[in-house]
Order: structure tokens, then sequence, then C-alpha cells
């Protein structure tokens, strides 16, 4: 039995720079941090020579090519991997809420089943792969942040060439302001879910058709990733703040999809309540809302969300990536 725990993330600057249509022709630039709420991946050996995936359904399929789950698909073909196997996921939070679950899916189901085939590979393989997967096979109109969090952890930054070359290196950040990074941040779920496929093709169609509008807020998104690497180096976490509120008034202009009458009263009422800056996790529309404030303003923000219905989730940087926790 093979167990791996992998994390999911948090967008701190730059994010969306790293969709393909934007990043073929400019490059890409983020800055995010993995968090310790995790997408658990068991793998099992089974009697029968079927397949059992067990996720929000229950699949028994007598060949891969069967599997209507498309990610297990496609992982299993990738790695050769025909039958007598069972596969089962559990996550600490839903999916379609912005922290990048799918990609947090795709590593961990990787790094079990190279785990299970007693094949060790490197992180950056593990990332790769699972972007392949999502990106060339499947289709789908993202880049390759949600792939590389999962798998290294840690305050991580991306610079993505025009070529497709990632470069993956830590934020040189101190212990103590990573404590304080903790406690200024509020993540709150507003309850709304969404496809970030429906958010992100609506940017990469817009790019494609030369719509200067959102390509130019893309270029502000990803110098604001620098200035946020900056600002997190130099331990100006105030100054990170303020760079949440531009990030977010740039991310609204992307598409008519990312905001909403109840995201921007609840942004409205946040800033009115103490945050410096915010913004909706992921592409967007829904899912998770993260606030800075300063810590003596947090209980008066956290009073505020709550009369609102938003729920809180506590959470702390993960330092791990993905990882086997079990091999029996």
């Amino acid at each position: 039995m093979i167990v791996t725990r992998t994390p999911t993330r948090i967008s701190l600057g730059g994010g969306g720079t790293d969709i393909r249509s934007y990043a073929s022709r400019y490059g890409g630039f983020l800055i995010s941090a993995a968090i310790d709420k995790y997408v658990y991946i068991t793998v099992n050996s089974r009697f029968e020579d079927s397949i059992r995936v067990s996720y929000s359904k229950t699949e028994i399929a007598d060949s891969v090519d069967d599997i209507e789950h498309p990610i297990v698909r496609e992982a299993l073909r990738l790695l050769g991997l025909e039958g007598g196997m069972e596969i089962v996921s559990i996550a600490d939070v839903p999916a379609n809420t912005g922290l990048g679950s799918s990609g947090a899916f795709t590593v961990g189901l990787l790094n079990a089943l190279h785990t299970f085939k007693r094949e060790s590979v490197s992180r950056e393989t593990l990332a790769e792969e699972a972007s392949t997967i999502l990106m060339d096979v499947l289709g789908e109109p993202i880049g390759v942040h949600d792939q590389y969090l999962a798998a290294l952890g840690g305050i991580t930054c991306l610079l993505i060439d025009q070529d497709g070359t990632v470069q993956a290196s830590p934020l040189a950040i101190s212990d103590g302001i990573v404590e304080e990074l903790e406690a200024c941040l509020l993540l709150l779920y507003t309850g709304v879910k969404r496809s970030a496929s429906e958010v992100l093709g609506d940017e990469s169609r817009a790019i494609s058709r030369g719509h200067d509008g959102v390509t130019a807020a893309l270029h502000t998104v990803k110098e604001i990733g620098w200035q946020v690497k900056e600002a997190l180096e130099t331990g100006n976490l105030r100054r990170f703040g303020e760079l949440l509120d531009h990030h977010w008034q740039s991310k609204k202009r992307l598409s008519t999809r990312v905001s909403s009458d109840l995201i921007d009263r609840c942004y409205e009422l946040a800033k009115r309540n103490g945050a410096l800056g915010g913004k909706i996790m992921g592409a967007g529309g829904g899912g998770f809302f993260m606030f800075y404030c300063d810590n003596h303003s947090k209980a008066r923000l956290r009073e505020a969300m709550a009369a609102e219905g938003l729920r809180e989730l506590h959470f702390a940087i993960d330092f791990d990536g993905s990882k086997v926790v079990v091999n029996l």
C-alpha cells in the first residue's frame, strides 16, 4: 500500500502569468506558497484484475480505457499501468475552490504510481509529468503553477520562459517573516465553487485574439509578482498587503467571471474592517478569499467576514511538497 500527501497552495503574486497562452508569448513569473491542506492518494494492489477508483464516486473498470476519471486514466496510460489496483483519493478542501487541488491530485497520484512501480523520480519530473497530462493531453487552459507548488512545496518563485522552461527557486525569506506572514493572512471560503477552466478559457481566448486589455492586465500582474518578491524578502509585509489590493484590481480586468456582486461586496467590507488587500484564489469567480491585515485588525476582520457567512480555513505553510507518507 502506498499513500502520498500533496499540498494545495495560495498564490501570493503574479498568478495567472503562467498560463500557456500568455507565458508562451511574454514569459511568466509568479510567487506562491504551498499550505498544509492536502490531497491524499492511496494506491494498493487489488486481487482482481480490474481497477477500482474511488473519489467523489466509485468506478470499477476492466481496463484503463474504461476509466471515466480523466486524470487517473491518463496517469495510468503515461506510466504503462494496466490493472489489478485500487486508487483512492481524499482531500482536505473541496475541488474547484481556487487552491490548486487538481494539480495537487495529479502530482500526488503520479508520486504514488511511481512508488507503486518502485521508481524514484525527482520532484521536477512529477511537476512536468502532471503538467503534460493536464495541459497537453487533457487540453486544460492552465499553466504550471499548481503542479510545481504541489511537487516542491514551500514559498516558491516560478520563472516561466517562452519556450516553456520553468526555473523554480525558494523565496529568500526568514523563519520570523514566515511566521508573521502566516499570522497576518486570513483564508475564507465564499461557499461558491466554479470551474477554473471557464475563467482561464476566457483569458486564453482574449490573449489569442489580441485583446490588449487582458494582456496589459497580465503584464501588470507579473510586475506585481516581482514587487511581492521584493517586499517579502525585505520583510515589508505592509507593502505586500497593499500589493495584494493592486493585484486584485488588475485581476478583475482579466474576465467578467473573475468577480461577482457577492465577491465585490465581501471585498469592500473586508477593506472597511482592516484588510489592506486581498484576492480570490485561483482563476476567480468563487472559492477562497485571502486577505492580509495587521495582526491587531484580524479579530475585527474575522468577525465581519463570519457575519457574511464566510468560513475561515486555518492554515500554515507546507515546506515538504508531495511526499510518500506510507509505503508498505
